[in-house]
């Protein structure tokens, strides 16, 4: 078994985050786990044509090591993950991170007071357990009556294969999420056909991504705290977009969807077409997608939207439910991942037995900050519940959870407190005020279901507000928010 006294789950943004910021605070007994091979999470594993952030990469990074040096305003996925390995090996994170090693199970010792986590290798003794696995790791691919007689090559966006030659091919895209928007007029080209199974159309708003060169490269790059004055100002300008959402600038996005509307007809050449890409329900009740390129792909004539849904795949093609059967090579899956109930896949176990999932499936995700939950002593999560953003870098709320778990940190070693957990009724109040603010944003009056709600249809994903707001409320530990465990007698585990 492995002691440490801080046990990191993950090496996206948040994982290096939180061991960054460790460092930083003289913290230096942990450890950081990794399924996978390298540092990158989301952005190592999604290497599907196309595959870029939406928001600025100025913007997209950490506030502490800013990259003057970006070639676009958004980003591809290549590029971002080289900045993560770049910092990774300019902290020396490689070496305290043990890969290839993926988390199975925790439980909580209340004599102990220390987590025991399970992995795919060695076991781990750990005080402190921080989840930084993210909500968008586990493909969520749907149950459709037929999938696996399918004899073709049929992968999610997430898993790419890249040993399956697309060119000449018949191609059947599932979903018109994030990615497939992405992906699509990137396949579009090479494929002979290209049909697109569309559940729900989503609303796609112009990117303008272009390369950052000349006069604003060299000011950006050269000019001192030009960097971080650009940050600011694209920060700021992203926190306005959240008077649509929230604010009382609601029935903007109503000109928005107009102009959207209008585009999309005047752009696609048959009428049934655009019709079928122009949603029916608010604007950032679902997800608000960036893109340059979707929209004009549907004028091609090797590519068809299906909006009637599937009723089976067969093992040469599959058929929607008016009957109709097209025969295809191969499947991709554009779906989207598991989110609110992605806990289901992380076995943690906390006070009594506790399991997590099944706590948040009997009364409702609910934690305090999004980070910490009741009856689950020092265990902490990153980008955790209606921490997500629709209009911002999650970058930012990273950073803020990292610096106050910190603080939390320093408070229990103030008190000599062996664990902390909220008070239930702390976290009942943060809840209580959070859905009550939900309420009143266009994701609960937009007409729409998303993966933002869970299956009891509230939003448990995204910061219903400003994250300025989120920044001032995790200024400060609330003492009387917290019980403090008085610590045992340390005993070590056999």
């Amino acid at each position: 078994m492995i002691s440490t006294d801080i046990l990191i789950i993950g090496t996206g943004f948040s994982g290096m985050g939180m061991a960054m910021k460790l460092r930083e605070a003289g913290r230096t007994d942990f450890i950081v786990l990794e399924k996978a091979d390298d540092v990158g999470g989301t952005w190592r594993d999604n290497t599907y044509p196309g595959a870029e952030c939406d928001i600025q990469s100025h913007m997209y990074s950490f506030s502490y090591e800013l990259n003057p040096n970006w070639s676009r305003e958004y980003s591809g996925q290549a590029e971002i993950w080289e900045y993560m390995r770049t910092v990774a090996k300019k902290h020396d994170l490689y070496d305290v991170i043990d890969f290839g090693t993926e988390m199975t199970g925790a439980a909580w010792d209340e004599e102990r007071q220390r987590w025991t986590v399970t992995t795919t290798k060695e076991t781990y003794d750990a005080r402190v357990l921080v989840s930084g696995i993210g909500g968008l790791h586990i493909p969520n691919i749907p149950a459709i009556l037929g999938a696996d007689t399918f004899t073709g090559p049929r992968f999610h966006s997430a898993q790419w294969d890249h040993d399956v030659d697309l060119a000449g091919k018949r191609v059947a895209v599932i979903g018109t999420g994030a990615s497939a928007i992405q992906f699509i007029p990137q396949i579009a080209p090479e494929v002979a056909q290209l049909d697109v199974h569309q559940r729900t159309a989503p609303w796609v708003i112009p990117k303008m991504n272009h390369d950052i060169t000349g006069a604003k490269k060299t000011l950006i790059s050269k000019l001192p705290g030009s960097t971080r004055a650009y940050r600011n100002a694209l920060y700021w300008f992203n926190e306005s977009t959240q008077l649509g959402f929230t604010g009382p600038m609601q029935n903007i996005t109503g000109i928005i969807e107009k102009k959207v509307a209008a585009y999309i007809r005047k752009t696609i050449t048959d009428p049934e077409t655009a019709e079928k890409l122009i949603p029916d329900y608010r604007l950032g009740c679902k997800r608000v997608l960036k893109t340059d390129n979707y929209i004009p792909v549907y004028n091609r004539d090797n590519v068809t939207l299906i909006d009637t849904g599937i009723a089976e795949i067969t093992p040469t093609g599959i058929r929607t439910k008016d009957g109709d059967f097209r025969e295809v090579d191969v499947i991709i899956y554009g779906t989207g991942f598991h989110v609110t109930d992605a806990f289901e896949w992380v076995k943690v176990k906390g006070e009594a037995g506790r399991d997590l999932s099944e706590t948040f499936a009997e009364h409702g995700i609910e934690t305090y900050n999004g980070i910490t939950v009741s009856r689950f002593p020092n265990f902490f999560m990153l980008l955790g519940p209606n921490t997500a953003l629709g209009h911002n870098s999650v970058v930012f709320m990273i950073e803020q959870q990292t610096k106050w778990i910190i603080k939390l940190l320093a408070e229990m070693d103030r008190r000599r407190a062996g664990a902390v957990e909220p008070t239930p009724q702390a976290q009942r109040e943060f809840n209580d005020k959070l859905q009550e603010k939900v309420s009143k944003g266009v994701w609960s009056q937009g007409g729409c279901t998303s993966w933002y709600l869970d299956s009891q249809g509230k939003n448990r994903t995204i910061w219903p507000g400003f994250t300025f707001r989120y920044w001032s409320r995790l200024r400060s530990v609330p003492e009387g928010d917290f019980i403090w465990h008085t610590a045992v007698q340390e005993k070590q585990p056999a």
